[in-house]
């Protein structure tokens, strides 16, 4: 083989530290961006964050240090696209146009004063809703949601503190207490009385009949007390023993206790039947009539299925938004625009005594790697400065982009939703389509009727008879109405909302309507009947 010397010019895409950095912070939620503040300001010296009494600069950040210098970032400026971040739109939150008005009527249900929006939990399983659970909180001083939520008693106190009005033995006591102890968020028991007791036995095999006896009599006791249905192995025994509980209410009402003494045989068939909600099935298998079975089953849809998870101390889910929504002028010529959320974006700016200092010293000597080792961190802490500020630079810039091309959704709802697609909007601002998919992955915006991910204005389109495109969200909207107007006894199957959808012009096949009810978590027709 002959040996040779050729030239070869290729080129190559090489992402830097500070570039990998901005991509990074670009997908990191409102949430994480915070831990990733708090970690960089832990790691570096030269980052501080401005006190409250400061004045708040630009995207909340402000540099007291002297700019970057030139021959520092050049290399570094390369990276970046100049149609990426354009520099208007730093300024673009702080224009002050005339009439600003703050969003107001519809919009006070879900949007707080503080921009922050708080979703309550889903108790709608079984088809009813969690009642409200009352505190009367004495004093002058007023306790918040996050503080009333952790001082709320626990189940296994409320459990310990009914079973001292008990006057048992030590032995069941000690069961009692045990078998409290073992049970889930849920109030369930989820190990068995013989590997309970064989755990505890361990090699002394002697002693485990008497811990199974001793568990059978408190697992008896541990299920009279309150909430009904705590302690049980199983979701058909949590719902008899609820129903047991009532049974024993309702000793006068003849009719009732026959309705009850329905559900029980009900829930002692499979729970599979009951789920479907297989009415012919149930009603052979229980030798009750057709309407007996559907009361029943409505009785058994109002029982508690997790009693434990009141007890549970879990804080509320709230939504801070990234980007709200103000109106501009009043009436027919009112516009719409985003605007930042002072609220979510971090104050930060470079250490101006460290960093004054660092230039004061003069590198030499055995001092000339730590000064190096330092240069390099006020660096970082510059370049994390501006990338948080590039990342709020492209949020304003998409949300701005989005507002504009639906804008007749923040005045007539979702049903006037138009259809977009990534690609739109990565166009129309000359970035690529995975930085506007970055961008829209845990953000959020306030809107007059609600907030939402900014994923949410995204849809695809379906052909009209006019030729124009509808929006995917305004279909699921429209297919969410059809079934909320159609009449219990006879509820629309997807050919026939399929129908109506051609009806109002929207060409959607069955198998998409099927889709689209599948993700409004719409049961089927059927299901829906025997609801």
């Amino acid at each position: 083989m002959k040996q040779g010397l050729s030239l070869r010019v290729s080129q190559h895409l090489a992402l830097t530290p500070q570039l990998q950095q901005s991509i990074r912070l670009l997908q990191l939620s409102t949430l994480e961006l915070g831990q990733e503040v708090d970690q960089m300001l832990d790691e570096n010296p030269f980052l501080e964050r401005l006190q409250e009494d400061a004045p708040r600069e630009e995207f909340g950040l402000a540099q007291t240090d002297t700019p970057v210098r030139q021959d520092d970032v050049e290399a570094e400026a390369a990276s970046y696209s100049a149609s990426d971040y354009a520099p208007e739109a730093s300024s673009a939150a702080a224009s002050p146009d005339a009439d600003v008005t703050p969003l107001a009527g519809d919009e006070a249900q879900s949007w707080d004063g503080d921009g922050s929006v708080e979703l309550a939990p889903d108790d709608s399983e079984w088809g009813t809703d969690a009642k409200a659970r009352s505190n009367n909180l004495g004093g002058d001083e007023e306790m918040d949601a996050t503080e009333l939520a952790r001082s709320q008693e626990s189940l296994q106190s409320h459990l310990h503190r009914q079973a001292l009005s008990l006057r048992l033995g030590e032995e069941d006591r000690v069961a009692l207490r045990f078998l409290i102890e073992s049970l889930n968020e849920d109030g369930y028991l989820e190990d068995s009385l013989e590997s309970l007791a064989a755990g505890l036995a361990g090699e002394h095999t002697e002693h485990l009949e008497a811990l199974v006896h001793h568990f059978t009599v408190a697992l008896g006791l541990l299920q009279s007390l309150e909430p009904a249905g705590v302690g049980a192995r199983n979701l058909a025994e949590c719902l008899s023993l609820q129903l047991r509980a009532r049974l024993q209410q309702e000793t006068k009402d003849a009719k009732v206790a026959a309705l009850i003494a329905l559900a029980l045989r009900i829930c002692a068939q499979p729970m599979d039947l009951l789920a479907r909600r297989d009415i012919k099935r149930l009603v052979q298998l229980c030798g009750a009539s057709d309407a007996n079975v559907r009361q029943a089953i409505t009785l058994i849809g109002r029982l508690d299925p997790k009693p434990g998870r009141r007890f549970v101390d879990v804080e509320r889910n709230v939504v801070v938004p990234d980007v709200l929504v103000v109106r501009i002028g009043k009436g027919a010529n009112a516009k719409y625009r985003a605007q930042l959320n002072p609220e979510v974006m971090p104050r930060l700016r470079v250490h101006d005594i460290y960093a004054s200092a660092l230039r004061q010293h003069k590198s030499g000597g055995r001092d000339a790697s730590n000064h190096a080792a330092l240069q390099q961190r006020l660096q970082e802490a510059r370049w994390f400065i501006k990338n948080i500020q590039q990342r709020f630079d492209t949020i304003l810039r998409v949300s701005n982009a989005i507002v504009e091309r639906q804008k007749s959704f923040f005045t007539h709802g979702a049903l006037a939703m138009r259809p977009l697609v990534l690609r739109d909007i990565a166009d129309e601002l000359g970035l690529h389509e995975s930085t506007i998919s970055r961008v829209t992955s845990a953000k959020y915006m306030a809107t007059p009727f609600g907030t939402f991910e900014l994923k949410y204005f995204f849809g695809s389109a379906l052909g009209t008879e006019s030729g124009g495109n509808a929006s995917s969200t305004a279909v699921r909207v429209l297919i969410k109405q059809f079934v909320e107007a159609e009449s219990p006894n006879k509820p629309l199957s997807d050919n026939q909302i399929s129908d109506m959808l051609k009806e109002q012009g929207i060409e959607c096949a069955r198998r998409t309507v099927a889709k689209y009810r599948e993700g409004l978590r719409i049961a089927p027709a059927n299901l829906r009947r025997a609801l």
